[in-house]
């Protein structure tokens, strides 16, 4: 089944499924029983991060799947992320094995940046430091000499590839400009209401590959919320081609120029939202798409904001 969903390449020559499988907040079980049911459905790109805390239960299902002979390691694309208090280039190193023995693999594909500003390290699990007034302790240390520690994991092979996530137009420009290695990501909230056309069009030119997390809103059937999930307009969309509103929104990101990373730990949703490459929109479906486009963000991680490094203060 894998093999009729598209792959796109890298500027570095690896390959990667055009969806993958997002899992953020699945705990408890859920992401090892969410991986084991994906990877039987046919992903071979699952998106986790040292934040979540559940790289131990992805890689126990990616080590499952591979004892049962379903996959090979090869067959299957593992992203993960710094996260911020681990950004002193003479962390990153212990950050990413810490990972590494976390999933129980001596490599991941895809290591990414999580954000472009930093935490004060105050230990392992301290994730968001906080100081006696409740809030965020932040470090001002220069993304391109965490990425200049990132660009020796590939060296050592405890990496395929390094990217970021979060980062504007003006960080990116700057990281390419100064690195060794280019980054192959730019992971990013992008849903209709926040489209990111700009940052795409910036990615695309400069060949990194956007991943879309959020691509669904966050969902919440009691609120009907995002519109474009519930809307008539969208309804109507996914009438015309026998699939559900969330399908239809996935299918948009893909044409506009993303990798969508639904996150779910519901097997019937896991498999609905692989079904996305059997149709395509037309003008008018992306027109009503479009109008969504507010550039709302559900994650604008405010306590960050007066870091340097904070990346939502200008357009893109």
């Amino acid at each position: 089944m894998s093999s009729k969903i598209p792959y796109v390449k890298h500027n570095n020559g690896t390959q990667i499924q055009t969806i993958g499988l997002g899992t953020y907040t699945s705990l408890g079980g859920d992401c090892e029983r969410a991986t084991l049911h994906a990877i039987d459905v046919g992903y071979r790109h699952i998106d986790t991060a040292y934040f979540y805390e559940n790289e131990n239960e992805v890689g126990a299902a990616v080590q499952r799947k591979i004892a049962e002979g379903v996959i090979k390691r090869e067959d299957i694309h593992i992203t993960t992320k710094l996260w911020c208090h681990f950004h002193e280039p003479e962390r990153v190193e212990y950050a990413c094995r810490k990972t590494l023995q976390n999933f129980g693999l001596d490599y991941v594909d895809l290591y990414l940046m999580h954000w472009p500003y930093s935490y004060v390290y105050r230990g392992d699990q301290e994730m968001m430091p906080t100081d006696a007034k409740g809030e965020v302790e932040l470090n001002d240390i220069d993304y391109l000499d965490t990425w200049r520690a990132m660009e020796k994991l590939v060296e050592l092979g405890l990496t395929k590839s390094i990217g970021v996530s979060n980062f504007n137009s003006e960080q990116l420009a700057r990281l390419l400009a100064n690195c060794k290695i280019k980054p192959i990501h730019n992971q990013i909230e992008c849903h209709p209401a926040l489209n990111q056309k700009k940052l795409i069009a910036l990615c695309k030119k400069n060949d990194i590959v956007v991943t879309a997390y959020c691509p669904l809103g966050r969902p919440n059937p009691a609120e009907k919320t995002p519109n474009y999930i519930y809307d008539a307009k969208v309804q109507a969309i996914g009438d015309k081609y026998k699939k559900s509103t969330a399908q239809v929104v996935l299918r948009y990101l893909i044409e506009i120029g993303t990798i969508p990373l639904p996150k779910s730990s519901n097997p019937k949703r896991i498999e609905e939202n692989f079904k996305i490459f059997d149709f395509k929109l037309d003008a008018e479906d992306h027109a009503v798409l479009d109008s969504y486009n507010t550039g709302e963000r559900l994650i604008p991680m405010t306590h960050a904001i007066k870091s340097k490094n904070y990346p939502f203060n200008i357009e893109f």
